[in-house]
């Protein structure tokens, strides 16, 4: 998938857009994809001026983008324009090494499970085949109207 045909699936937009292609995609099972890191990124500007460093939650952000990707339940949710599929939890993760400027961070994902609107999945993010993080990833299907209560 390049960066017209995630557009497509997903509702970021940059600066906010993470994930800029992918690589390998099996739906509702795994995927595989990349976000590049360049210095030019918003919040380099505040983490830090001195030693830039990818913020854990951009990290964790970037891979849940990825996530959103491979869910497919086939019920026609995903084109629902009032049902959306939020991040529940974020359980596990380690940290551990920097993601720096000039960094290509692969991202992958594997779903655990997948039921009545929930998935679970097993993340990692790498750069040049060394671990950079990973952790697990819970999702939910929502309307978007329960989301604004």
């Amino acid at each position: 998938m390049n960066i017209l045909d995630i557009n497509k699936r997903i509702k970021q937009r940059p600066p906010f857009q993470m994930v800029e292609r992918v690589t390998e995609i099996r739906p509702n099972e795994y995927a595989k994809g990349i976000k590049n890191v360049s210095v030019n990124e918003p919040y380099f500007a505040g983490h830090f001026p001195e030693m830039p460093v990818m913020p854990g939650v951009l990290i964790i952000e970037s891979l849940a983008q990825l996530c959103s990707l491979v869910i497919d339940p086939g019920d026609g949710s995903l084109t629902d324009p009032d049902t959306v599929y939020v991040l529940l939890k974020a359980d596990a993760f380690k940290f551990v090494k920097a993601v720096v400027p000039g960094d290509t961070l692969t991202l992958e994902a594997n779903v655990l499970m997948a039921a009545g609107g929930l998935y679970k999945f097993a993340v990692k993010a790498s750069v040049d085949g060394q671990l950079r993080a990973k952790g697990e990833l819970s999702f939910t299907a929502a309307k978007k109207d329960q989301l604004y209560v």
